[in-house]
């Protein structure tokens, strides 16, 4: 089992940005049975603190990481001196700044809560979970723009909560020719956003009326040709 650390160095003074929790260490534990080879291309989507991406920089990938945020870019570039290591890091859209680059593996832990808001938030710390109504707003554009940038048998590590229809996302990769499967599955407790929305998820029928246990999903994905 992997053993990912908080952010270290804190973040810049006034600064919030989304510190890995379990859907982090999940996706940790996925790419530490996997790990990239020796200067492979590997992308870090949604990066927040950077710990995934100095993960795999750790076993000698050539890492990019990206996020929208500018308070993450600052964070992720911060650790990544700390640590010594070479991670590129940029802010943008989504695969916006990489769009003419190719990559052996991509890592995503991106947005994915159902919200009560049809669009996602621009501003606020909830940028870094509320992702429309079904939560997919940030999914479906990851399986749409991802599998282009993958190299021949490239891989696409995704992770995201159940409620967000993980059947949706297996459908549309290998609509785009990729093969797709869950890799591993865990229950956790709600967290304070689900504790706090569950009465109008109950009523979205997302769960059940007792429940109380959220399921995380990493879905593989690779390129075959």
């Amino acid at each position: 089992m992997t053993h990912v650390s908080p952010v270290a160095p804190p973040a810049p003074a006034g600064t919030w940005v989304y510190l890995p929790q379990a859907d982090t260490h999940l996706l940790a534990e996925v790419l530490e049975e996997s790990l990239p080879t020796h200067g492979a291309q590997v992308l870090d989507m949604c990066t927040g603190t950077g710990v995934l991406a100095l993960l795999a920089a750790r076993h000698g990938a050539r890492v990019t990481a990206v996020d929208v945020s500018s308070e993450a870019v600052a964070t992720a570039r911060l650790n990544a001196s700390t640590a010594k290591l070479p991670v590129h890091v940029v802010r943008g859209d989504l695969f916006a700044p990489v769009a003419n680059r190719r990559f052996d593996l991509i890592l995503s832990n991106p947005p994915y809560v159902p919200a009560p808001e049809s669009r996602p938030p621009t501003a606020g710390r909830s940028v870094a979970w509320d992702a429309g109504l079904d939560g997919r707003a940030l999914l479906d554009r990851i399986c749409a723009d991802a599998p282009p940038l993958l190299r021949p048998a490239g891989t696409l590590l995704l992770v995201h909560s159940a409620l967000s229809r993980p059947t949706r996302t297996l459908a549309q990769l290998r609509s785009h020719g990729l093969t797709a499967r869950v890799q591993r599955r865990r229950r956790i407790p709600f967290g304070p956003v689900l504790r706090a929305r569950a009465e109008w998820l109950r009523s979205r029928g997302l769960v059940a009326p007792e429940e109380s246990m959220e399921e995380l999903v990493v879905i593989r994905a690779e390129r075959t040709r």
